[in-house]
């Protein structure tokens, strides 16, 4: 199911009203969330311990994205949650924790056993899947998906246009990946093929920049990114 436009229906006023305001703001913690995927990158290169991923990581990168914009950044969602544009419906806001730790059980469990790929799809859908925010899930899903990416690969993925950014410039594939996933998957046994041939596609395209900027003299402004 194709969709253009798939997002959480809100069911709390927004903190800031102004639309230019909003936006200034969404993007500016959008680069101060992923600085900060990046600073947990860095500590597994430099450490050389093996990543967990935990609850309280998805919780701190969520109020860094929703800090200022949501009453509940950096809490699961006080209510049902209803994803416009989709035919998911999200489990009661009761089940997420139980979910969320699930989710991060399999992800260390299966650490070694499944490609970098393969784990980044799963946390990417099934982070979505959840919905455990009442805003934010898609960015937060992405920033924690890019981070168990590197984290599994043991340092920054090199190169810029990185997969975050990639999505956010067109969303639409990446709400039918998820969709397919959403269809195809069940608790026992998840299935995100779609999505990890689109997640091959972002990480060559991400790696090609690298190379570009190994050759040419003209680099991009690492300044220009853009993650929400």
């Amino acid at each position: 199911m194709s969709q253009k436009d798939r997002s959480t229906q809100a069911f709390e006023p927004d903190l800031i009203t102004d639309p230019k305001k909003k936006a200034e703001k969404e993007a500016s913690n959008a680069v101060k969330q992923f600085d900060c995927v990046l600073d947990l990158i860095d500590q597994v290169a430099r450490d050389g311990r093996p990543f967990k991923l935990r609850p309280s990581t998805i919780l701190q990168l969520h109020q860094i994205a929703m800090e200022g914009l949501s009453r509940y950044a950096g809490n699961w969602r006080p209510d049902k949650a209803v994803i416009t544009g989709s035919q998911h419906k999200p489990p009661e806001r009761v089940q997420v924790p139980g979910l969320i730790e699930d989710m991060c059980d399999w992800v260390n469990d299966n650490w070694q056993g499944q490609s970098a790929v393969q784990l980044c799809a799963y946390v990417m859908w099934r982070l979505n899947w959840i919905h455990p925010f009442d805003d934010g899930n898609g960015r937060t899903s992405r920033a924690i998906a890019y981070l168990v990416l590197c984290c599994r690969l043991g340092d920054r993925l090199p190169g810029e246009n990185t997969v975050p950014e990639q999505i956010t410039h067109d969303k639409k594939p990446y709400y039918d990946a998820l969709e397919q996933a959403d269809l195809a998957s069940t608790d026992d046994a998840p299935d995100t093929s779609a999505l990890e041939k689109l997640l091959q596609h972002y990480i060559a395209n991400q790696l090609v920049t690298a190379l570009d900027n190994a050759t040419n003299h003209d680099i991009s402004d690492p300044n220009n990114r853009r993650f929400h």
